[in-house]
């Protein structure tokens, strides 16, 4: 892609959000009082989250992988069901993905 094509994307990108943003403060207060969707706007991060996490974890490129990014996962999953805190979390998967890491 060349530089003016690519500043040409950047900048539409940036007004096309900027917009949006715009957009959504016109959005009457009663709408968004709705109890339904105020259950679904609770959902949504968790759901990006969770497909962010499965699609860094389980793919390269285009090809579904198992490697060490994928023992990290069960690692920390495992932390989690046990309630460990979140840094021993962190901590945990990532000494977990780099020693399988450095034994492969």
């Amino acid at each position: 892609m060349s530089p003016p094509m690519m500043w040409s994307v950047l900048i539409a990108t940036s007004v096309f959000c900027f917009a949006i943003k715009l957009v959504g403060h016109q959005v009457p207060e009663r709408w968004l009082a709705n109890p339904r969707l105020q259950r679904v706007n609770a959902l949504i991060p968790i759901s990006l989250l969770s497909a962010l996490v499965v699609a860094q974890g389980l793919v390269v490129k285009t090809h579904v992988v198992i490697d060490h990014r994928l023992a990290g996962l069960a690692v920390a999953l495992a932390a989690l069901v046990a309630r460990a805190p979140f840094p021993i979390v962190v901590l945990s998967a990532a000494v977990t993905s780099a020693l399988v890491y450095h034994l492969h």
